[in-house]
């Protein structure tokens, strides 16, 4: 440090050029070289796909399916193969990641119930950090009052006391009209997304991006695709792919397979738009000189089976519904692209965030941190992944099949419970397409013993008592929807 010293003073009595020159050498050796401008704090840009379940990634070994943004992206980020979903359906996750709470602490355990006021949530916590705070797309939390249609509160403005801490705003409580999609402003001002909705909500983002580079910032992006309708993707992308081509799952029944392979190419071409997307907000990120210090997340909320099993949409307990994919990237702290093996559940997404960001943890989280795992290049420690579904409802209400189930999902095993007692026990290590339930199997039954005390102490965690659906529906005051709570008495024994 002298030596340093010393040459900038002689440098400074005759040589000016030398002068600039020693001054940025001793500015470098005392404080790493950045833009003066530029946070300390990381940024976060969090994407948020819909029904986009894991296999449907290139990365992930799929030669279908056409994702060379996020195949790249990969390369550069940890890869969690068992990233499972809480609650395989959209609204209910939203207020998971939000708050880093289950659905019965919260209360969002069925679609179109408000997520409440008070909540603590994602953007309230940044924003006391001083962060700058921005949602775009597909909220689904703001609710509807008791009695009212619940779909028709989907068209109507977010008022900024419900908009959980998010300032900039640009948002539709729920389409899937994603060709001819509105929004609401800041302002409650309807606006309108020109062509395909997630392009433009790119669009939104990054110029968001560029008026927030210098400041700490936390954005999240929540698009509509890859839901369904999925014959709805721009033409060039359809045009991408032929049904015929499409390799299925082994689990799609014979008689569904041409329906299947329509149906996939449809969802996929979705999957390429976006892809592109992905494409285009990370070289806008690269171009804004912020890609070091920003943790890039991509995830979605829940899969869809796909005529897996002979069936379509969510809720299920099976991997093609709750597992989906997520990358995180951040090149300032997570120096290493590697696989993550361990579940990690969707409460569990903010208190890591929260961690990597160097933000203290609230008490109200029921989720756990992995950030110092993932920091010190390990892999995460943790018995199971939580998956419920306390009411069914909608497209897998009791009349369609639904039931109520507790279950859990390690790294290797799934084991389900419904109110009737065991119901599935799989080794996806074994049967990767959740083909042989060996519930009730002797040769099986210390894992299934050993799997339902993981099962009862995540229960016993979050003071879950397992009750049937109407005794949650009662205690939080809400109303069945529709036809959601028709069933028969023996129920619980369809597809048993």
């Amino acid at each position: 440090m002298t030596d340093i010293v010393n040459l900038f003073i002689v440098n400074l009595r005759g040589y000016k050029f030398l002068v600039g020159l020693n001054l940025l050498l001793l500015f470098n050796y005392v404080v790493p070289f950045k833009s003066l401008a530029q946070s300390e704090k990381p940024n976060v840009i969090f994407i948020l796909a819909d029904q986009w379940r894991a296999d449907a990634v290139g990365y992930a070994g799929n030669t279908d399916v056409i994702t060379p943004n996020l195949d790249r992206l990969a390369k550069e980020s940890l890869v969690f193969d068992n990233a499972v979903t809480v609650m395989a359906v959209c609204a209910p996750w939203r207020a998971s990641f939000l708050t880093g709470q289950y659905p019965l602490t919260n209360g969002v355990f069925y679609n179109d119930k408000p997520l409440p006021s008070e909540a603590l949530t994602m953007a309230e916590i940044y924003k006391e950090q001083g962060y700058q705070t921005g949602y775009i797309g597909k909220w689904h939390l703001n609710g509807h009052k008791r009695g009212e249609d619940a779909f028709s509160a989907r068209d109507k403005p977010v008022t900024k006391d419900r908009r959980q801490g998010f300032d900039y705003w640009k948002v539709r409580e729920v389409t899937h009209d994603y060709n001819n999609s509105f929004y609401f402003d800041e302002n409650d001002q309807r606006q309108v997304w020109e062509g395909y909705d997630a392009f433009s909500q790119t669009d939104s983002a990054i110029s968001y991006i560029k008026k927030n580079k210098d400041n700490p910032f936390l954005l999240m992006m929540s698009w509509g695709p890859p839901h369904n309708p999925y014959h709805t993707a721009p033409a060039e992308y359809r045009a991408m792919y032929d049904p015929a081509k499409i390799n299925l799952r082994e689990n799609v029944p014979v008689h569904l397979q041409d329906s299947a392979r329509k149906v996939i190419a449809d969802y996929y071409a979705h999957i390429t738009a976006l892809d592109k997307a992905v494409g285009d907000l990370l070289n806008a990120i690269d171009k804004q000189g912020i890609a070091d210090n920003t943790i890039f997340v991509f995830t979605s909320e829940h899969g869809d089976m796909l005529f897996s099993k002979g069936v379509l949409r969510k809720q299920r307990p099976w991997d093609e519904s709750i597992k989906v994919p997520m990358l995180i990237r951040y090149p300032d702290k997570l120096r290493k692209a590697r696989e993550i093996k361990g579940p990690i559940n969707t409460p569990d997404l903010l208190p890591t965030l929260l961690g990597l960001s160097g933000i203290s943890v609230p008490k109200s989280i029921e989720g756990t941190d992995f950030s110092s795992s993932l920091l010190s290049g390990k892999d995460i420690e943790n018995e199971g992944a939580l998956i419920m579904l306390p009411v069914p409802f909608h497209e897998w209400n009791f009349s369609n099949g639904g039931r109520e189930f507790r279950g859990i999902r390690t790294e290797r095993y799934t084991y389900v419970k419904d109110l009737a007692g065991p119901w599935l026990l799989y080794d996806n290590e074994k049967d990767p397409y959740q083909q042989k339930n060996l519930v009730g199997s002797p040769d099986y039954s210390n894992l299934q013993s050993t799997l339902e005390k993981v099962l009862q102490s995540k229960l016993d965690y979050t003071n879950d008592s397992f009750l049937p659906a109407d005794d949650y529906m009662t205690q939080w005051n809400y109303l069945y929807d529709k036809q959601d709570s028709i069933r028969t008495k023996d129920y619980l024994k369809i597809n048993r």
